[in-house]
């Protein structure tokens, strides 16, 4: 790295944003401007905080929560932990200045300013959301030197690139429980999201208490479901943090556990149960008769009272129409009503959940299934299977959000995420067609996942995510961003996620509490299958992923972009390009650990059945270092020797198979090491 020359003031403004270079302020999502100057505000027992509007209970309950974290982080003991409670002679050491509270709706002014001298932190905004999002800033930019915990001295304007930051959080194929939804939703609050969309019901589970219709929580959950005071203690807790909270009553499709209770309001006779395998399902609501509507202006009347955020989510994806196709009266209906397929007959049901909705001040959003020119454009567009449906909405009126790229439960890279924009370039859309893109989700399906391991697939991949919706279009120098994401990381724990420390728990149970460090090496070194492939290879073996199945294999331990994988890839494309014999030294100590590595894992996995799947995965990892060892004599690369790079390609294509549903991810990196990547 290039010695960075610290001037009296370092100025760093987003509008030329110095890429390639780290960030000396490791902020996460990076502000739209600062300023770093010279000097530091020490923090001592005596730091203090007020606010200039003593009635913000919202604000108040924030900045307690800042200084219990500050305490937490510096072991420092202050002497008035709490905000303006301390006596008039103290000087405050931080000010909190805002107008107004804020309302916790789309659209609400989040802009914060941040000025940080040797004498006080000053922290201005328009509203007490917006104050909120100045102290998840923060709290980042703690730092320690020789002498004390501080603060830099800097100046900090910053706001939102977009209104909408979401994250949705899908319990119904798990149920996720109290405690594991409120620390995402501070993992939010430290990212600066500010919607959470919550994902209720689905084949697999009716997930809320309804009063109106008990039926659906007794006898479509099988015993798991929020009690609507539950409900009522999340909405408040994410309005505390100035996030919103929009349900998702997933119809006409994805219905079986509604048609549990209530079979009456099929397309197709009952009886119905539960469905504990995953996928696209018949189960589906009947449009066509006029109990369906009944009854939903009933259900959408006591959840609308409940939630109290203007938008609900009605789903409307993945209807397959089987049932609409079989149903005599179904088709009799769309004759005599000239509805010419089951699109346009789900448009007819949206309009007609549309007008409910309405009737109770809501408005309504949908994946893009929902988009269909009969349905007037006041709804909100979830573009999840493609940009161009986002594009079209934008186009035709419509709002719209942008899941598509953001499915964090696929484990694909954080880097794809990070450089998914939803402004697509070159759509040619005008500057008003642009801002109906309100902004994003990422989207946290449940199939694969349980509340031990769920954190670990959000975090930290949706904070990167975040800082896409938040900071500036031309903040996305992706080795920046992971230079600071590791430090973000580790916040994370502190507001009591378990993405980091959720593993070695795991990995101490797949080794029957015998040394865990061979089975890390090759954790390390792995990443479950991309995308849908999980699936396609579990059914490929004859199985079938359910509700039932135990999530707690190697697979379920390993996660995308680790850290080890990262840093031996920047090696070998650092080696590629300048040849640097210590870096080869930094490339063969990694190789010289995975070759030796499983002679040190075979005993345990002999002790350990569930980690046969990955005996052969271990073994090719093993061959492939102790080979591209071979080809490493002192400093230079048998890089000519044609004979050896032919077994070692042999070698490495042998390694790019799938075990247990992981793969190596260290394979095509030694392939660039010795060229064989650009011979083929």
């Amino acid at each position: 790295m290039k010695k960075i020359i610290f001037l009296t003031v370092l100025i760093f403004s987003i509008n030329n944003f110095a890429q390639n270079k780290i960030s000396t302020m490791k902020i996460l999502p990076y502000p739209q401007n600062m300023k770093v100057e010279k000097g530091f505000l020490k923090i001592d027992e005596g730091f203090t905080a007020q606010i200039n509007f003593n009635k913000n209970t919202k604000l108040i309950k924030a900045a307690n929560r800042f200084l219990m974290e500050l305490e937490k982080r510096t072991g420092i003991f202050l002497e008035y932990p709490l905000v303006n409670e301390f006596p008039d002679s103290v000087k405050p050491a931080m000010v909190i200045d805002v107008k107004r509270i804020g309302k916790v709706k789309l659209n609400e002014n989040e802009s914060y300013s941040l000025t940080i001298t040797n004498e006080k932190v000053l922290l201005k905004a328009e509203t007490d959301i917006g104050a909120i999002r100045g102290l998840a800033t923060l709290i980042q930019l703690l730092q320690v030197n020789e002498q004390s915990y501080c603060f830099p001295n800097i100046e900090i304007n910053d706001s939102p690139r977009f209104p909408w930051r979401g994250l949705m959080i899908d319990v119904c194929r798990h149920f996720m429980p109290i405690n594991v939804i409120k620390r995402n939703l501070d993992g939010m609050t430290a990212a600066k999201m500010n919607v959470f969309h919550w994902h209720l019901s689905e084949d697999q589970g009716f997930r809320i208490e309804c009063k109106t219709f008990p039926k659906l929580h007794e006898l479509g959950s099988r015993g798991d479901y929020y009690t609507q005071e539950q409900v009522k203690d999340i909405i408040n807790y994410a309005a505390d943090r100035g996030i919103r909270v929009i349900p998702e009553f997933d119809i006409p499709g994805h219905a079986t556990s509604w048609l549990v209770a209530y079979p009456e309001l099929a397309s197709a006779p009952g009886p119905y149960e539960v469905d504990k395998y995953y996928g696209i399902k018949n189960p589906t609501i009947n449009p066509t008769i006029e109990k369906t509507y009944e009854f939903f202006d009933k259900f959408f009347a006591e959840m609308s009272k409940l939630f109290p955020d203007e938008y609900i989510h009605i789903g409307g994806d993945e209807n397959n129409g089987k049932q609409w196709n079989a149903n005599p009266e179904i088709q009799k209906f769309m004759k005599s009503n000239n509805i010419k397929d089951n699109h346009e007959l789900q448009a007819y049901f949206n309009r007609r959940i549309l007008g409910i909705l309405t009737k109770y001040n809501k408005k309504m959003i949908g994946w893009d299934e929902i988009l269909h020119k009969d349905i007037p454009n006041n709804i909100v567009i979830q573009s999840w299977r493609g940009k161009k449906a986002l594009v079209k909405a934008a186009k035709n009126g419509y709002q719209g959000i942008l899941s598509n790229g953001y499915y964090i439960d696929l484990m694909q890279p954080t880097e794809y995420h990070y450089l998914n924009d939803p402004v697509i370039e070159n759509a040619n859309l005008t500057k008003e067609e642009e801002k109906r893109i309100l902004g994003g989700e990422a989207t946290m399906w449940t199939e694969w996942v349980t509340q031990e391991n769920m954190d670990s697939r959000i975090w930290p991949r949706t904070a990167a995510i975040a800082e896409r919706l938040w900071s500036p279009a031309n903040v996305k120098d992706v080795d920046d961003m992971f230079s600071r994401l590791d430090k973000f990381s580790l916040l994370l724990e502190d507001y009591g996620l378990t993405h980091i420390s959720y593993q070695e728990k795991m990995l101490r149970r797949l080794v029957n509490g015998r040394n865990t460090q061979p089975l890390k090496t090759l954790v390390d070194v792995v990443e479950p299958l991309q995308e849908y492939k999980r699936a396609g290879d579990a059914r490929k073996n004859g199985k079938e992923f359910s509700q039932f199945t135990p999530f707690t294999r190697v697979v379920d331990a390993a996660n995308v972009d680790s850290k080890i994988v990262l840093t031996f890839n920047k090696l070998v494309d650092k080696y590629v390009l300048d040849k640097d014999p210590n870096t080869l030294k930094s490339i063969k100590n990694y190789l010289s650990i995975w070759a030796e590595n499983h002679n040190k894992l075979l005993p345990i996995i002999k002790k350990s059945p569930i980690l046969l799947e990955v005996e052969p995965l271990s073994k090719d990892l093993s061959t492939l270092a102790e080979l591209s060892l071979k080809g490493l004599s002192g400093n230079v690369i048998k890089s000519n020797d044609e004979k050896y790079l032919i077994e070692l390609e042999q070698i490495a294509n042998k390694s790019k198979n799938s075990y247990g549903q992981v793969e190596l991810v260290v394979v095509d990196a030694i392939e660039k090491l010795f060229g064989i990547s650009e011979n083929k």
